[in-house]
């Protein structure tokens, strides 16, 4: 909203107030007629009031404050009605602000001082049991409608930047994400190269070099050959297929200890200090530094003292890696064998983990590598208010308490009714206090809720007729309606999606037959006749209270007419309540339904585009470093030592050229390959980088290699279950038991939403699979293995 909204609003109220008074008044030219210094007193607080409002989005509480008091100090002076609309709708406007641009604690307190303020000023003016009292209730739905409509304005603007900034995520990821999977290939050939590969050529060059003296060294560089042969190409599959799943993983300092120890085996003297690390990017950023630090001191620096420090502290997280120089006559069988890329990696490892690293000589000849990651408090948190804040809110709300003891030594002093009977008004408040926290239950409890509401509906006549209240007969009952009016736009119809039991789709997509609605849930059937029921219900409580106040008041009108009236008004008023709750849901659905579209498709974009990168990627590594290991370990396995070094630095050779030529060939095939099970992990990565908590578990029983058809179709399932939104941590569990594929999700509630499941349906008939949909958002697919089609010719348009 602009300066000229700002600005307009006070204007109107302005001129909804001269209208009020003195306009009504001199238009009917009321006795007395209204005072020069009345009319100035008047325009000092408009002036003061419009001056403040004007302010009211960069000093929202001071606004209140200074409106509540000019309007509280001019009331004095003044005759009834001169300051109606600026104290009433003025101080809801400036609540109002309060609410939009404040906290909730600051919302909170602002309400709770306008309601004592209001009370002191009614007992200290008028007392409780003068006239009705219904002034006090009036002021208090006004603070808290204001007070609501604030919080829900910024709810839904919150709600709006959030759904923004997660459609700006997920659109850079999908652009980022294959870029991402190109480094990491990289990374992964990188450090196999780097570590496994470097490790058989310099093995093999000491056993050749001491082969006089030491013998039985020819024999362990062949074992560690055909072992470092065998882990390459697991190492490289994996490369290909990485885990989607967190799976059993030793620690990150086992596995620090792990890299230790096999260094040592090369006959290289390490030392380490390591602290427990927990899971995730630093632990991962820590391992891969340590490991390629200790390769470089392999390389070019064999027999030479290292030592490895890693330190997990609150702030951050020091990896320290210290080499001293190479001792006289070191024969460095590893020069030459590096790419020139270890830098390059070790900064963008440093640098994804959210820290830094620096490498360099030492004084005394070595070489450092020290990088500094983040420590337990990494993640920022937004810093609460201040303490000083918060007692100088409590200070204002205080002197907004005590204000109404300033208009006691201005307003002139009425006597209080010394009657002793209870006014009506504290009844309609104690009434209205219990509509209010029915409305809180609405969600949890819809039905008791609803139950609450009609059945205090029918004490306002009660209450009217105990307090023998005189006002205008239907406002109570209005007001009471009011109350439902509200619980019926925030809860217009439950579109909660039908319990399915088990079912088997058939080849034509047919769905599980319904199950009926649990008998004694407080949750009411998710079917339209219980909203008409609700309707009914509503309009012949709210008929009968607003007549039984009609009849107890006394009328001349006939009977008919006062129940017709009654039910006509109150089912126009209820139906109109529905239906712009209704109207206000559709958008939300729709809204959402726009944004959970957009994200799916940018979520299978990037994965496809990281799928064909990876693809690609893999092509060359199997005609090439596959094809060479496995000519290391055949070598190896024949005893030819001399043969397995050179095997070992063709690989290496061919691994570095492979990396020459990752980045070329940016634009890819016409025809992207479709992704399978094996792109889980892209998915999991994509999900997760746009703020999703996911989690993908295969168990040992789920086959590498599956049917194509089975293959594409389980993937296309869980990217749609996947994808389909909601801000739940999900789980999706793979398995496979009697030639059955099982995929279970968790945590997906909107995958339970009818457009999600025709998708499901569709992606599953062909195979003849089951879908079922279980509480608290779970979703189970089961295709089956044996009767799967997988000709030639759905592998060749796979590939």
């Amino acid at each position: 909203m602009n300066r000229t909204d700002d600005r307009l609003l006070p204007v109107l109220l302005i001129c909804a107030q001269a209208v009020v008074w003195p306009g009504a008044p001199l238009v009917r030219g009321a006795v007395p007629a209204p005072t020069t210094a009345s009319l100035l007193v008047a325009a000092l607080v408009a002036a003061v009031v419009t001056a403040a409002l004007a302010l009211r989005r960069t000093r929202p509480v001071v606004t209140l404050v200074v409106v509540a008091a000019a309007c509280a100090v001019g009331a004095g002076p003044l005759p009834a009605g001169a300051m109606a609309v600026l104290g009433t709708a003025g101080v809801a406007l400036a609540l109002f602000t309060v609410a939009t641009e404040g906290d909730t604690f600051t919302t909170v307190l602002c309400v709770v001082a306008l309601a004592v303020w209001q009370l002191r000023q009614g007992i200290s003016l008028h007392g409780l049991s003068d006239r009705d009292g219904l002034d006090l209730v009036l002021t208090a739905l006004l603070y808290t409608a204001a007070c609501g409509a604030g919080l829900l304005v910024r709810r839904t603007r919150r709600a709006r930047r959030a759904a923004e900034q997660l459609l700006k995520r997920a659109e850079s990821e999908r652009h980022r994400l294959p870029a991402v999977e190109r480094r990491r290939m990289e990374r992964e050939l990188h450090d196999i190269s780097a570590h496994h590969l470097t490790a058989v050529v310099v093995t093999a060059g000491a056993a050749l070099g001491l082969g006089d003296r030491r013998p039985e060294l020819a024999e362990e560089a062949l074992e560690f050959a055909v072992g470092t042969g065998r882990e390459v190409t697991r190492a490289l599959g994996a490369v290909r297929a990485p885990a989607p799943s967190r799976g059993d993983v030793p620690a990150p300092e086992e596995r620090l200890l792990d890299l230790v120890a096999g260094f040592r085996r090369l006959d290289q003297r390490v030392d380490c200090e390591i602290d427990p690390l927990p899971d995730g990017a630093v632990a991962d950023a820590a391992y891969g530094i340590v490991r390629e630090a200790l390769t470089n001191v392999a390389r070019y620096a064999p027999d030479a003292h290292t030592r490895v420090l890693c330190r997990y502290g609150d702030t951050r997280t020091d990896v320290l890696v210290t080499s001293t120089a190479p001792p006289a006559g070191a024969v460095a069988h590893g020069a030459g064998l590096g790419g020139g890329r270890g830098q390059g990696f070790l900064r963008s490892r440093a640098r994804e983990a959210g820290g830094t690293v620096h490498s360099g000589p030492t004084a005394e000849g070595g070489w450092e590598v020290r990088a500094v990651l983040p420590g337990r408090t990494a993640t920022t948190v937004e810093p609460s208010a201040p303490r000083s804040y918060r007692a100088a809110q409590l200070v204002a709300a205080a002197g907004l308490v005590l204000q109404p003891l300033l208009p006691t030594l201005i307003i002139r002093a009425e006597d209080a009714s010394s009657a002793t009977r209870v006014s009506a008004g504290v009844f309609f408040a104690l009434l209205a206090a219990g509509q209010a926290v029915a409305l809180l239950w609405l969600r949890r409890a819809p039905r008791t809720a609803y139950g609450m509401l009609l059945g205090l509906a029918l004490l306002w006549p009660v209450a009217m007729a105990v307090g023998n209240y005189s006002g205008p007969v239907l406002l109570p009952p209005a007001l009471s309606l009011l109350a439902t009016c509200a619980a019926l736009a925030m809860q217009p119809t439950r579109t909660t999606t039908p319990r399915k039991e088990r079912g088997v789709v058939s080849k034509r997509g047919s769905a599980a037959r319904e199950v009926p609605h649990e008998r004694g849930s407080d949750h009411p059937p998710p079917a339209r006749d219980h909203v008409t029921t609700v309707l009914l219900i509503t309009v012949l409580v709210h008929a009968a209270a607003a007549t039984a106040a009609v009849l107890d008041r006394g009328t001349a009108a006939p009977l008919w007419t006062v129940v017709a009236g009654t039910t006509v008004g109150a089912t126009l008023t209820g139906t109109a309540a529905h239906l712009a709750g209704g109207l206000r849901t559709r958008r939300r659905q729709a809204d959402r339904r726009a944004h959970d579209e957009r994200l799916a498709a940018w979520t299978g974009e990037a994965v496809r585009d990281a799928w064909t990168e990876r693809r690609r990627i893999a092509a060359g590594l199997e005609t090439t470093v596959l094809a060479r290991t496995a000519d290391m370990v055949a070598e190896a396995e024949a005893g030819r030592l001399d043969a397995t070094a050179a095997r070992a630095r063709e690989a290496l050779a061919a691994m570095r050229a492979l990396l020459d030529t990752v980045p070329v060939g940016e634009s890819g095939p016409e025809l992207r390959p479709q992704p399978t099970l094996q792109a889980l992990d892209l998915l999991a990565h994509q999900l997760r980088a746009t703020g999703r908590d996911i989690e993908i578990r295969l168990t040992d029983r789920v086959p590498e290699q599956l049917p194509t058809a089975v293959d594409l179709a389980a993937y296309r399932a869980a990217e749609t279950v996947l994808a389909a939104g909601g801000e739940e941590p999900a789980i999706l569990e793979l398995d496979v038991d009697d030639d059955t594929l099982t995929l279970t999700a968790t945590g997906v509630p909107r995958a339970a939403d009818p457009a999600v499941r025709e998708r499901l349906t569709t992606r599953i008939a062909a195979l003849g699979g089951t879908l079922t949909t279980g509480p608290q958002g779970t979703v189970r697919l089961r295709l089956p293995l044996a009767d799967a089609p997988d000709t030639p010719d759905n592998e060749e348009r796979h590939r």
